[in-house]
Order: C-alpha cells, then structure tokens, then sequence
C-alpha cells in the first residue's frame, strides 16, 4: 500500500540550506517571456534541480510579481537570478564567465534533447524563448549548440515553462545523477 509522503519526511533544504548548497553549473536564459506564470514555474523548476541562477530578459517579468510568486511558491526568493536588457546580453555574460550557450529551438542545425550529452566539466547557459516567436534569432547566431525536444503530434512547440521543465531535468539528471 502507498500513502504519499508529508513534508517533514521529504527532507527539503530549509531556504538558508538551499543558499549554502552548490549548484549544478547550469543557468537559464529567459528571452522576452510574457507570462509571470511560466516566469514562476520556470524558477520553481530552478530550485528543484539546484541550477546557479536565471537571468531575465527584456519584458520578462521579475520578482516581486504576484503571476511570478503563485507559480513559484517562494522559488524567487531561492534562486539567484538578474534582470538584464537583453538575452544577447545575458548570453555575453554568461560566455565571460565560462558557461556554453544552449538554445532550446528548432533550427536547421538542431540537435534532440534526446541526443544531447551534458560534461560535468562544462557549464551550460540555456536559453529559452517567447512564447510566440521563440528564442531572437541573434542569440541563436552566439550559442554553441542548439537543441530540440522531440515532439509527435500535430503541434509544433511546447508551453515554455514545460519545455524548461524538460530540458532542466535532463540538465538535472545528468548532474546529480552520474
């Protein structure tokens, strides 16, 4: 029989824990994201695989939001993260500093997530599009490799905050994992 696990037997970081904790060297780049929702979803998401910080860009929302704060049910307040002008900017901050940019969109040379290998010696910066136009295209013309998630049915793209969920668990596994 199953019965599902209360909080105290789940064993989570307390917040001061989280900021003492290292990081998996994972960043995410987010591009003009509209929704303080999928902003939110994206930092709860953060948190749970322990990546090193978000940057937001352009239009995209940042904390305090009341879309951003429903979501992430005090994500925002764990996860380091910065708002930038632009993702070519963050992209630019994130080479400095040593970190392989990793789009996440179709393009011509995209590779599948499913394909994707991660090096724990290497750092990675994913970047992670509108919701209507995707990732801009200048910073797909600064990133090192770009790639998709494979999809089968009629559409032709994912909810961002889903797509980063997926993404960010593959990043996760392979960091926590091996």
């Amino acid at each position: 029989m199953h019965r599902k696990l209360r909080l105290h037997e789940l064993h989570r970081k307390t917040v001061d824990e989280f900021h003492q904790s290292e990081k998996i060297p994972v960043r995410i780049i987010l591009d003009d994201i509209r929704s303080g929702h999928n902003v939110g979803a994206v930092f709860r998401t953060a948190d749970a695989f322990m990546l090193d910080g978000i940057f937001l860009c352009g239009r995209t929302p940042s904390p305090p939001h009341v879309e951003i704060s429903k979501t992430a049910l005090g994500a925002e307040d764990t996860v380091t993260w910065q708002h930038v002008e632009t993702a070519v900017q963050a992209a630019e901050i994130c080479r400095a500093d040593g970190y392989e940019i990793i789009v996440i969109e179709q393009t011509t040379g995209s590779i599948s997530l499913a394909d994707m290998v991660w090096h724990k010696a290497k750092r990675y910066a994913i970047v992670m599009g509108n919701e209507v136009t995707g990732v801009s295209d200048n910073v797909i013309t600064l990133s090192s490799q770009c790639v998709e998630i494979p999809q089968w049915g009629t559409k032709h793209s994912l909810n961002v905050s889903v797509a980063a969920g997926i993404v960010l668990w593959s990043a996760g596994k392979a960091f926590h994992l091996n």
